[in-house]
């Protein structure tokens, strides 16, 4: 009876297993806040988790999604992705400049969250033209569209928030002043910190919101009399199109017959592809209402507590009298600086592309080459923010431990080594995917069912690889944000932070290649060679400017 249960319930069990473990660092992560931070933060934080909770919904399955509803490939969704990635963080420049141009950073906030809502709306609506297995075109312009509005609703909200935060501090460290300089350096001291918190925050949105759409959808399957199984979309769109052959038509009837929860015989194939498709995108449509939800409560958060959020200011430089001299020494530094700032962007450029992997080939091996019908590829994307969570804390007091013994690494040493962890989570998938012998996707695919989960790895591959992939995170997402902040001349922060989400953005444009070099490379581990090379490369390459770099930020 237990067992039972738990087979019938295991989604919801992990959710909950999840959310016990979860809820002692939220609550630790409030009282510090609430402690050692300015007022607001917490109000800016929970917007922003909200906002994260409803992105992530609808980041998990994407790319997933795109392929099950009108049956495209693998490769043409994931250049869908990631132009939408790429658009999520170019937009923010331009949001910016706007709230910049009308100085009302809250209404821009505001506004970015309604277009958000309308565009994940518009991807609730289930609409599949009469037939699930031939959906029109213009049902994924209309997607695109929704996509479109996302990530222009992203650009207004998400870099105008960071900077109401970076304000708060702003105003906390002028008001500390007033007590003396050594208030004052423990305060600056915090800024960091604060950010950290505010970055957790992000991930505890990203580690409950894998779990909905693979649970709507179950319910769905389950309340049609169907059983979810993660190879059936492609099949029966397979099928309904005449593409279907061999193998694989075996593997549709073998699948089918074992998808029927009453354990009959399926009759009509067409009706069955038919029915089933339909019964397992609605699931997804309508965990897209939870993501419109989400950014609506987010909008109500932000409006009640807006007025103890403070209005970013424009700094205005003092007018000084310099010598000529000066003035070249300032041009020959800030070249310098712009010099270094170019070369982390550069390494930048190639972490994001291998980082970003978890929602193009990463979620396509999970679905393909791990056992995961029982618990949904898209929800192991889950890892990745309970692992931020989780080692956040440790790793601040691994890093402040070593500062106390005069030991600490530079920004760019840190760098360079989240390159290299970044590369051991690629250097394990060789070893796996060596070991197991495994082909490229497109050949998986095609071979029996029964040798096809005879060969599949166990989930702990994920859970591996992810735990590698949020180490490198840790230390190079939140401190290439410090080293921007480090090297930038005064005059062009907001510039310097520009480039850093542009590179992010260039990095994000060509995160598709993984599922094309997964799905063509005669063998698997060529694939994540490519990324381990391009890790341990940029990792070679920052250890080479080391010295260059340490001693243009000091």
């Amino acid at each position: 009876m237990l067992q039972d249960l738990w087979n019938n319930n295991r989604m919801m069990f992990m959710l909950i297993a999840v959310l016990i473990v979860v809820l002692p660092f939220l609550i630790y992560y409030i009282i510090e806040a609430k402690k050692k931070h300015p007022k607001g933060l917490i109000s800016a934080a929970l917007s922003n988790m909200g906002e994260r909770f409803g992105y992530y919904i609808m980041n998990a399955v994407l790319l997933l999604f795109l392929c099950s509803k009108f049956g495209i490939s693998d490769d043409a969704a994931g250049w869908i992705y990631a132009v939408f990635y790429f658009l999520i963080y170019v937009l923010s420049l331009p949001g910016g400049m706007i709230a910049d141009k009308l100085q009302n950073y809250k209404g821009t906030i505001m506004a970015g969250l309604l277009v958000m809502a309308a565009g994940y709306l518009i991807l609730s609506i289930p609409v599949f033209g009469g037939n699930p297995g031939a959906v029109p075109m213009w049902i994924l312009v209309l997607t695109c569209f929704a996509l479109l509005l996302i990530a222009a609703g992203n650009g207004l909200f998400k870099g105008n928030l960071q900077a109401i935060v970076g304000q708060l501090y702003d105003n906390y460290e002028a008001e500390t002043a007033k007590k003396g300089p050594e208030e004052l350096a423990i305060v600056k001291s915090r800024r960091d910190s604060g950010f950290q918190i505010f970055y957790v925050f992000i991930n505890i949105g990203g580690v409950i919101a894998p779990f909905v759409a693979p649970l709507l959808r179950s319910a769905m399957l389950k309340l049609d009399g169907f059983i979810y199984n993660s190879d059936l979309p492609r099949l029966c769109h397979g099928f309904l199109n005449g593409s279907l052959k061999g193998d694989d038509m075996k593997n549709l009837t073998t699948l089918a017959n074992n998808s029927v929860i009453d354990g009959g015989q399926v009759g009509d194939m067409t009706t069955f592809c038919t029915n089933y498709l339909e019964s397992f995108n609605t699931g997804v449509h309508y965990s897209f209402i939870a993501s419109a939800v989400a950014m609506l409560i987010s909008f109500f958060i932000f409006v009640a507590t807006r007025k103890s959020l403070p209005n970013p200011i424009k700094k205005v430089k003092e007018a000084i009298s310099v010598s000529k001299e000066q003035i070249t020494t300032d041009a020959k530094e800030i070249k310098q600086r712009m010099y270094a700032l170019y070369a982390v962007l550069g390494v930048a450029v190639f972490f994001w592309f291998s980082f970003h992997q978890n929602g193009q080939s990463l979620s396509v091996f999970a679905r393909d080459f791990c056992n995961t019908n029982s618990i949904a590829p898209e929800i192991w994307q889950c890892i990745n923010p309970f692992f931020v969570i989780v080692l956040t804390p440790i790793i601040m007091m691994v890093f402040a431990a070593m500062a106390r013994k005069g030991k600490e690494f530079s920004t760019p040493r840190k760098i360079a080594l989240g390159m290299f962890v970044a590369a051991s989570a690629y250097l394990f998938l060789i070893a796996i995917a060596a070991t197991n012998g495994y082909p490229s996707g497109a050949e998986f695919k095609g071979l029996p069912e029964a040798m096809k989960d005879s060969m599949k790895a166990g989930p702990w591959v994920l859970i591996v690889t992810y735990f590698f992939l949020t180490v490198a995170e840790l230390f190079i997402s939140p401190l290439g944000l410090s080293f921007v902040s480090k090297i930038a001349p005064t005059h062009l922060q907001g510039i310097c932070q520009g480039l850093w989400l542009t590179a992010t953005a260039i990095g994000n444009l060509f995160i598709a290649l993984g599922v094309t070099m997964l799905n063509n490379f005669p063998h698997q581990w060529q694939c994540w060679a490519v990324f381990a090379g391009f890790c341990l490369i940029s990792m070679g390459v920052m250890l080479g400017m080391m010295k260059w770099l340490e001693k243009v930020t000091k």
